[in-house]
């Protein structure tokens, strides 16, 4: 028998499999070895840096009480207030803050301490960057030897308390003292307490007091600037420190709150309309025939009828507060006629509208549009339309393509960048005149959608306004009435309906269906009266241009999936104007 060759060697992709997991596991080993090593070095750091605060707090607690302070600083002493040192070949920043400390434990409790400032307290922080970076902070308090010690440091106290709206102390509010003149943060502090003993050189001091998600408060001095306009007298003035004398300030913030405010019209429009793609908006028929989109006259044993007519259901509309127009398109060839009449309803009958309240109604209409305006309300509150077919041959009808009835309604539409202001009613001072310098004077402009969300707001009560010389006028508000008052953390929703002596509402619908046109864009223009804006169509097919002036105006319109048009529209007080654009297969 022949022996059996057996081959033990590797294959190719075993010897790259073999490599790379090998590879997985020494790069794993090498970079727990690397961490293990970056712990240590960080370890040790933290150790060269809690030996540097030792040595600055004992450099301290050894000084004269006199000198124990920072160079330059209150109270003044010998210590730097940063410096830089070099361990290891690590370098350290070594950062030094001195305080008075008031303290009612000496038996005297502020203000009636004429010595307020009981002891010293100093805070050391050594940071480093390298490795992880890490910073390490020791503090100690540093009593003088005897009152004379005490009472021999120039300057005073400075007491900040900082309250909500409800008269609660804040959490750990941000609070600086600032120097008036430049504005530098002398010594800040955010205390959980909400209140802060700051140890400060005689001297004025402006008190800045904020806190995330929460208003801010300032006090001010005489001949400050606030929003372009001089204080004359503060609200809240900048606050003196004196000799050996405790100064007390309390400022005011809260959590903010949010306007959602919406720029309406007080008026809008709507409409009944039927493309005739069925019989849902047709009441009664006769010898008519609806096919396809088109209402024609019915085919008999020997062709068209003679005549026939098409009533329509009726409409009643909600919050009408005037009848606009009723229009149609429609094609009559020659032999043909094709007239319209309205009817109104009178309890549960409905009758012809006479002709003293619409001229011609009697006989009938054949040109588009119909102005119903003067149809008084309050007697027509409902109306029905009619075709009256007719034909000379039996062989030619008229056909009734579609038809609308519109009218004006008390119901709001979006105003697209209205502008408008916003005012508190807090202020921060008077001005030469004595007139108040409000706090908050904002001016704003809604979005294509005619909204705007205001946020960030202290709570107060606020007034919404309109510049004359914008052209919009702000004839009611919701809620009402004005001031608002606005709570912390409230968010309350505002609509400001804003009217002018000119508008034009534009409706984009679909030429043959009659179904509204989102996002359509229409530019208005008129190049004399310098008016040029385009605007979009929301899912009503509608878009408000307002403020305008008298006159006629270029339209250029367009709608995705349909034809560009271009058309025209004169424009005098609140007008209407409905534009069918045709779909592009």
């Amino acid at each position: 028998m022949g022996k059996i060759k057996i081959n033990r060697g590797f294959s190719l992709v075993e010897v790259i499999v073999g490599t790379a997991l090998m590879l997985v596991i020494f790069v794993g080993l090498f970079e727990a070895y690397r961490m293990v090593f970056k712990m240590i070095g960080q370890s040790r750091s933290r150790i060269t840096a809690t030996s540097l605060s030792n040595k600055q707090i004992e450099t301290a607690r050894n000084l004269p009480y006199s000198s124990v302070g920072v160079v330059g600083g209150f109270p003044e002493g010998v210590l730097e207030s940063s410096t830089t040192t070099v361990s290891n070949n690590i370098l350290f920043t070594i950062e030094n803050r001195v305080d008075f400390v008031v303290d009612s434990s000496d038996g005297v409790a502020s203000p009636e301490d004429d010595c307020p400032n009981d002891y010293k307290r100093i805070e050391t922080k050594v940071s480093w960057s390298d490795g992880f970076g890490g910073e390490v902070v020791a503090g100690s308090d540093i009593a003088p030897e005897n009152l004379s010690q005490e009472c021999s440091s120039d300057g005073g106290i400075l007491s900040v308390s900082v309250f909500d709206s409800h008269g609660q102390m804040v959490f750990s509010p941000l609070i600086e003292i600032k120097d008036p003149l430049t504005g530098e943060v002398v010594k800040s502090a955010s205390p959980s307490s909400g209140q802060h003993y700051f140890s400060l050189a005689t001297s004025t001091y402006k008190i800045s007091v904020s806190a995330s998600g929460f208003s801010s408060e300032n006090t001010y001095a005489s001949g400050d600037i606030y929003g372009g306009t001089t204080i004359i007298t503060p609200e809240k003035p900048n606050l003196a420190v004196l000799e050996g004398l405790l100064s007390q300030s309390s400022l005011s913030i809260d959590r903010t709150g949010v306007f959602s405010v919406d720029t309406s019209s007080p008026w809008g429009s709507d409409s009944f309309s039927d493309s005739f793609v069925d019989e849902s908006k047709i009441l009664e028929k006769s010898d008519v025939a609806v096919s396809s989109g088109d209402a024609m006259l019915a085919i008999g044993a020997d062709g068209y009828f003679l005549s026939g007519y098409l009533l329509s259901v009726g409409s009643s509309p909600v919050n009408i507060s005037n009848w606009d127009e009723f229009s149609f398109s429609d094609n009559e060839p020659a032999g043909a006629d094709l007239k319209y009449q309205i009817y109104y309803s009178s309890s549960t009958d409905w009758y012809l509208v006479p002709e003293e309240d619409l001229a011609g109604n009697s006989e009938g209409f054949d040109i588009s549009p119909v102005d119903l305006s003067g149809l008084p309300i309050a007697d027509y509150a409902g109306l029905r339309l009619k075709a009256n077919f007719s034909t000379e041959s039996t062989t030619t009808t008229s056909v009734l393509e579609n038809w609308s009835l519109s009218w004006i309604t008390s119901d709001p539409t979006p105003i697209p960048g209205a502008t408008f202001s916003l005012r508190g009613e807090k202020s921060v001072g008077d001005d030469e005149f004595g007139d108040p310098i409000y706090k908050y004077l904002e001016s704003f402009e809604s979005d294509s959608s005619g909204h705007k969300d205001i946020s960030d707001l202290e709570w107060d009560s606020y007034t919404f306004s309109t510049e004359p010389a914008g052209g919009l006028n702000l004839v009611d508000i919701n809620p009402s009435p004005q001031p608002i008052g606005l709570s912390p953390l409230e968010n309350i929703s505002v609509v400001l309906y804003l009217d002018s002596s000119n508008s034009c509402l534009i409706t984009l619908e679909d030429d043959i269906t009659l179904e509204p046109i989102f996002s359509g864009s229409i530019r208005m223009y008129n190049s004399g009266l310098g008016y040029d804006e385009t605007q979009y169509t929301d899912e009503r097919g509608q878009t408000l241009f307002i403020p305008l002036d008298a006159g006629t105006y270029n339209l250029e319109i367009s709608g995705p999936g349909y034809a560009s048009e271009n058309s025209s529209v004169s424009v005098s007080g609140n007008t209407l104007k409905t534009i069918g654009l045709e779909q592009v297969e």
